[in-house]
């Protein structure tokens, strides 16, 4: 299993060439869309890119859930992440940084959501599933 700092040279690797990126550009704590510039197709790329620089396969939904706060999931309210909906983040995001997920709830608006999407997460994502 690679070690911690192997995964994450090889996230920032991944990003870099994904988003054309320069290496300085990207830290653990960058997040893909406010600081990287990531938008939602890139996502899909980044995933696919993911995968084939670690040999491994990463269901849809599995690392950046897409369509969690759909009208009639109870999730969001008036653009609003519901009390239901941090839970299910918390749920489906082990990965994801508590504080962040915490801090959310303190702002609980569904745009927020995009900022627990860190290279760190991905990292984290990435650690657990090569364990």
């Amino acid at each position: 299993m690679p070690s911690r700092d192997e995964i994450f040279e090889k996230v920032k690797e991944t990003l870099v060439d994904a988003l054309g990126l320069d290496d300085d550009e990207v830290t653990a704590t960058s997040r893909l869309k406010a600081d990287l510039g990531a938008e939602s197709i890139d996502f899909l790329d980044i995933v696919f890119r993911l995968e084939r620089n670690f040999g491994i396969r990463i269901p849809r939904n599995e690392l950046f859930p897409e369509s969690l706060f759909t009208a009639d999931s109870g999730f969001a309210e008036n653009g609003r992440v519901t009390e239901k909906g941090l839970a299910e983040l918390r749920l489906r995001l082990p990965h994801a940084d508590p504080a962040t997920i915490d801090a959310l709830a303190s702002d609980p608006k569904v745009e927020n959501v995009e900022d627990l999407f860190t290279v760190n997460m991905v990292v984290n994502f990435l650690a657990s599933k090569l364990s």
